[in-house]
């Protein structure tokens, strides 16, 4: 794992009205490493996530992706980074529904040019990899929960991002499948070096992480040493 932080989040804090989720909240993730967020629900790990990732700007305080303000950087500049370098897991997959598993999966490829053919040639080769191969040409409706999240995470390393941001990505999965899930996603990602910020609530699912960071009242509380 490198000594130079990816991502860097240094005093950040965020308020929704009069709610403060995020009261300067600071952590770094390296490269490589599977980073676990816990905390109860409302402690501000989702929305820190969030602000990680771009999709919040956070009050005060910095966010950095490789040594660039993320604030800094103009609407298209952060679009083009959570198409390219960073990938997303919700909860509830937030597939297409008109779309099949296989071109849910290449639509990031699509979205940034890629030839059909090429697209879906790596989407289904992605597919196969994580064990859901046999649904690419049905509708995600016509899936398991679990095949489903598994597209979810193949549409997510499509694109071979330095980052992966997973929001309970097990929550709406039984133990078996919930656990089969992380184990390809941390699998997948540690192939293609590729960093993972996980936010659960499940202490099985956050002893898949090299690392985890507690949240309390919108602040880190404690941080677990790399296994």
């Amino acid at each position: 794992m490198s000594s130079q932080p990816l991502l860097v989040a240094d005093g950040v804090s965020k308020s929704f009205g009069a709610t403060h989720a995020l009261n300067g909240a600071s952590l770094q993730v390296f490269p490589g490493e599977v980073l676990a967020l816990t905390g109860p629900s409302g402690s501000g790990k989702s929305t820190l996530l969030h602000c990680l990732s771009g999709i919040l700007a956070p009050d005060s305080g910095r966010v950095s992706y490789e040594g660039r303000d993320l604030t800094t950087l103009t609407d298209r500049e952060r679009s083009a980074l959570r198409r390219g370098a960073f990938g997303f897991v919700f909860q509830f997959g937030q597939l297409v529904p008109e779309l099949t598993c296989l071109e849910n999966v290449a639509l990031p490829l699509r979205l940034a040019g890629v030839r059909r053919t090429r697209a879906e040639r790596s989407a289904a080769d992605l597919l196969t990899r994580l064990e859901v191969g046999e649904v690419a040409g049905k509708r995600p409706g016509q899936t398991s929960g679990g095949q489903g999240q598994r597209v979810a995470v193949a549409r997510a390393l499509i694109t071979s991002p330095r980052v992966i941001f997973a929001d309970e990505p097990t929550g709406a999965l039984d133990s078996r499948n919930g656990e089969q899930v992380m184990r390809l996603l941390v699998a997948a990602a540690k192939e293609r070096s590729s960093a993972v910020v996980l936010v659960t609530h499940e202490a099985r699912i956050a002893s898949c992480a090299d690392r985890e960071v507690a949240f309390r009242d919108g602040a880190a509380v404690f941080a677990e040493a790399a296994r």
